[in-house]
């Protein structure tokens, strides 16, 4: 069987834990490839609802093995709380598998992100302080903690000292902040060893053999296409790769196994942190936007920036991703708006662009441009199949997908875990004619 990818196409917070839920029960192995606990999943199921941050959204769905792939960076502290609030909750966590080559986040990387961000003034990032940028940085560097470290103190002291070395330098003389020690960074770290050390695998491994044997993996994003550090609205972005592509070297799965690319987008658009947002609504709309679609962060708790959908960033993730099937969600948030702008190009300079513009720059100044349709009245949240929609509510769905360059093969048009309108199957391949 083949292997999946759900991507989000815009800047993140589209509502992939949904999309991954709605496949649960097709589903063997769900995988997190890419990012840390710097951006969560929400998940409703009946009553209850959950608030994932570094653990794979499959980890709810019985019978599924979540995995943390080697793309990804974690924290360990985060992650314990995150398995005890599940077990509360009678949650069974116990198939979490974890690379042994996943990066460690530590606490001097949560240090260095806060005191360089902070530094950065007026240019800053926006990022979330949990240590994730400074950790790729060091994988990068080559001066990373990776999880089978922890299994070895005296390399994981060496590696800390090493990490530590031009850290400290930094941290005194620079932020005038006081050094960490070492002793403590190592003490901490090992404290998380033993009970961890069950989840630890080859999951490169154990994907391929998965796969071989006809498995069902599906590869979950963190983040999203306009925040992925190649493709997305550089600097302000993520420190790794959250595009499709990102999925084989996360996993270690090689790119000839995937052959779906599920991206998700909301019924408008949002984003946090700083960088550009053409169809941005800094008034009482973008509010309204907001406040009717719950726009804070799950992680963070941050207000997201509103505005309306962008098809040229539709198009764009479709084109870097290779998005076989969108997955509108929040459909219903917009129920009771008498007109819906949609962005459909953009102006820079007197000139018209139809595409995402190359140049940064470009794209800072971009003025949309919009088309707008008229909106509906009818609660939708009930609605199970296309037909049952609101006339305005099919036309806008259609005109989207005509703009955005892939079918649109499923609809969110509520919280709940069964409030989505399925019009075409996600992992079959799109018919002819």
């Amino acid at each position: 069987m083949p292997a999946a990818v759900i991507v989000g196409a815009q800047w993140g917070d589209e509502g992939k834990g949904k999309a991954t839920d709605l496949l649960g029960g097709r589903i063997d192995y769900v995988v997190k490839f890419n990012g840390g606990n710097n951006a969560g999943h929400t998940v409703v199921i009946g009553d209850e609802k959950y608030a994932l941050h570094l653990l794979p959204s499959g980890i709810l769905t019985e019978g599924v093995t979540p995995v943390i792939g080697n793309g990804v960076v974690v924290d360990l502290e985060v992650l314990c709380e995150e398995l005890d609030g599940l077990i509360a909750r009678g949650v069974d966590v116990s198939r979490l598998v974890i690379s042994s080559n996943a990066h460690i986040i530590t606490q001097y990387h949560r240090t260095m992100d806060k005191v360089t961000e902070r530094f950065l003034g007026k240019r800053q990032i926006g990022t979330t302080g949990r240590g994730i940028g400074p950790t790729y940085a060091d994988k990068i560097n080559r001066v990373g903690i990776r999880i089978q470290d922890l299994f070895d103190e005296g390399i994981l002291r060496q590696k800390v000292e090493g990490a530590l070395d031009q850290k400290n330098h930094l941290l005194v003389k620079v932020y005038n902040r006081r050094a960490i020690s070492v002793d403590e960074v190592v003490e901490d770290l090992l404290s998380y060893a033993e009970r961890i050390r069950p989840m630890v695998a080859d999951t490169s491994l154990l994907l391929n053999r998965a796969l071989d044997e006809g498995k069902q993996v599906l590869f979950e994003a963190g983040q999203a296409t306009m925040l992925d550090v190649d493709h997305g609205t550089y600097p302000f972005v993520t420190s790794s790769s959250s595009t499709a592509g990102g999925a084989a070297t996360g996993s270690g799965v090689g790119p000839g196994r995937i052959d779906r690319v599920i991206a998700i987008v909301k019924a408008y658009t949002t984003r946090v942190g700083a960088g550009p947002f053409p169809t941005e609504l800094d008034d009482e709309m973008g509010e309204w936007l907001r406040q009717r679609g719950a726009e804070f962060g799950t992680t963070t708790g941050r207000p997201r920036r509103t505005g309306w959908y962008d098809a040229p960033i539709a198009r764009y993730a479709t084109r870097v991703n290779g998005v076989t099937d969108f997955v509108l969600t929040k459909l219903d948030t917009l129920t009771g708006l008498e007109r819906i702008p949609v962005c459909v190009a953009y102006e820079v300079d007197g000139v018209r662009h139809d595409e995402v513009p190359a140049s940064q720059s470009d794209f800072h100044h971009a003025v949309p441009i919009y088309e707008e349709f008229p909106g509906w009245g009818e609660d939708i949240q009930g609605v199970r199949s296309f037909e049952d929609l609101p006339e305005n509510a099919q036309q806008y769905v259609l005109a989207l997908e005509r703009m955005s360059g892939a079918r649109f093969s499923a609809i969110g048009v509520g919280p709940a875990r069964d409030a989505i309108v399925v019009r075409h199957d996600l992992l079959e391949p799109a018919t002819a004619g």
